[in-house]
């Protein structure tokens, strides 16, 4: 039975680390794709708008969020002799915080951006932020960054707070179960510091929901027949902002559970769950922004076709080998 729960745990493990994999790749190539687009077309039109300045931001944020959570798997399972130094613990903790908090300050400067142009108060302090919407974009972004330099003053204390209490006790070097102590209180700084985002967009989302039912209510009274522009905007931004609720509430829950059950963070099959979980955040929210922009999607559609017309050709030779291996037997 042992022997059963060992091969099991070894299928698992490579199954989600092919998850992770992939994850990844999609992720970078979404991503890539975007920054892409619209830096084409940043060269074409000589200029580029808010939207897509923030939209590039968030990709180039997200990129570099994969590419060091590849590196951070990397050093974890092939160098762990690297995890067990207090000043690498302490970079890897602050790389990690600084691409995590670009990641999802620009992504809630998105959900504000479009609170702002699409909803509909008559509100003057609404309308004095409306019309400045560039500045409240600026001002977000910079009181982030005071958040930022706080987040890992902090973090760093706590960093070197466990450090120093493990050198009384033992040597210069961690052991797994001063890291994992020192990662559980590591998440809970991060946890406290994330909610500031989470509450600036969930109330851009409700803000949103009573801006549209105030305006369905107003068309209804004035206006008979289907939706017109200003709620198919309200519709569109809301889907936006849900698929963004959705996959955040995902990303904390991989945080959440880590500091739960942070004992097992020892185990490697934990670990790379943890991380497939997390991921999904930056890799699937991209597509989401993908299929929700106009440009984007026209964009992408070329594509499409390109990789069906290869899927198309690919089954068709193989159903020419097939036949040509069946008339050699015959």
């Amino acid at each position: 039975m042992k022997h059963f729960w060992k091969i099991l745990s070894v299928i698992s493990q490579s199954t989600l680390s092919v998850i992770l994999i992939v994850e990844l790749v999609i992720g970078i190539i979404g991503n890539g794709f975007m920054v892409l687009v619209h830096c084409m077309d940043w060269v074409k039109k000589k200029k580029m708008s808010l939207v897509n300045q923030i939209l590039t931001a968030l990709s180039i944020s997200r990129i570099f969020q994969l590419c060091l959570l590849f590196i951070s798997l990397v050093i974890n399972f092939s160098y762990t002799d690297l995890t067990t130094s207090s000043r690498m613990i302490q970079v890897m903790y602050n790389a990690w915080i600084l691409a995590n908090h670009f990641s999802i300050w620009i992504a809630t400067c998105l959900t504000v951006l479009y609170f702002l142009k699409i909803a509909n108060f008559s509100n003057s302090f609404f309308l004095y932020l409306k019309w400045r919407v560039e500045k409240v974009v600026s001002v977000t972004l910079l009181v982030s960054l005071l958040l930022l330099i706080l987040n890992i003053l902090l973090t760093n204390l706590e960093t070197d707070m466990w450090t120093n209490e493990y050198q009384r006790n033992i040597s210069c070097s961690f052991s797994s179960h001063y890291y994992a102590k020192c990662h559980r209180q590591v998440l809970r700084l991060h946890i406290i510091f994330l909610s500031v985002p989470v509450v600036l967009s969930l109330s851009t989302f409700l803000l949103l929901i009573f801006s549209l039912w105030t305006h369905h209510k107003r068309m209804q009274q004035h206006v008979q027949g289907g939706r017109d522009a200003r709620t198919t905007a309200h519709f569109k931004a809301l889907q936006t902002v849900i698929a963004f609720f959705l996959l955040y509430s995902i990303f904390i829950l991989s945080v959440l559970i880590q500091i739960w059950k942070y004992e097992l963070l020892k185990k490697n099959l934990f670990v790379v769950f943890c991380e497939v979980v997390y991921i999904a955040f930056p890799t699937f929210h991209s597509y989401i922004l993908i299929v929700g922009d106009m440009k984007l999607r026209q964009a992408c559609l070329p594509l499409c076709i390109i990789a069906a017309e290869i899927q198309t050709t690919l089954c068709r030779n193989f159903r020419s080998l097939k036949y040509f291996r069946l008339c050699c037997i015959f």
